[in-house]
């Protein structure tokens, strides 16, 4: 048994074991960013169908090297993880099922005309800055309010929820905190918003705390794939 279909058990086993302390379903992304289509083919043959990239033209290279995956009920569903560049947003629309990290009100105006002509809406999650990071993405809480009324607004758009990733301190107590102001938060949106069912955070290293805080979703990268490779400068996002 290779690296590759260990891990997938093992992440596997343990979030069976997540899902049925807490009594309900939680959803597993595999962070596929920066790591080579043959990698994704694999994940995918053990039984693995939504990857998340942070690049735009990273991804839209791997789409086209794994087509033939990407049919029918089988096909792979890309997430958008990463930082969203406005110049990118008519690429993003159009070749991703989800965006998970939407920070900001102008991106929602192109993101919904582009997205025009598909035979589904862009599944959108607002990413909130939780823990007010200088070097990370995402908005205030205080605007989530708003971002998800304008969002839920947009014709081809799909509010589904919110996205965060805590400062990750070795402090278990500080990151729980975090996760507890994300789930307060998602219970506001959910009482508001009737589509909303998916708080996607946690990751490798912390991805049971996450759950066991209200998680609907887990990120999970290294522990799939194992160490990254360094990104490419010509990545774009």
């Amino acid at each position: 048994m290779d690296f590759c279909e260990t891990a997938y058990q093992s992440i596997g086993t343990r979030l069976a074991a997540a899902r049925a302390e807490q009594g309900r379903d939680v959803r597993l992304l595999a962070v596929s960013k920066t790591q080579p289509a043959a990698a994704i083919r694999a994940q995918y043959r053990l039984g693995q169908r939504a990857f998340g990239e942070n690049y735009v033209q990273e991804a839209i290279a791997k789409q086209r090297e794994l087509a033939a995956l990407d049919i029918g009920a089988e096909a792979i569903e890309w997430h958008l993880i990463g930082p969203l560049q406005s110049n990118k947003a008519r690429e993003a629309a159009r070749h991703f099922d989800w965006l998970q990290s939407l920070d900001r009100e102008k991106l929602i105006e192109p993101l919904s005309r582009h997205r025009a002509g598909a035979p589904t809406p862009l599944n959108v999650l607002i990413q909130v800055n939780v823990d007010d990071e200088a070097s990370k993405s995402g908005c205030a809480p205080e605007v989530v309010a708003d971002l998800a009324r304008r969002v839920a607004q947009a014709e081809h758009l799909r509010l589904r929820g919110l996205m965060a990733i805590p400062e990750p301190v070795p402090d278990v107590d500080r990151r729980r905190t975090a996760f507890r102001r994300m789930r307060a938060l998602f219970d506001a949106l959910r009482a508001e918003h009737a589509g909303v069912d998916t708080l996607s955070m946690g990751m490798s290293d912390d991805f049971e705390l996450a759950i066991a805080e209200g998680a609907t979703m887990v990120r999970i990268g290294s522990a799939l794939f194992g160490a990254r490779p360094a990104p490419s400068p010509a990545h774009g996002r």
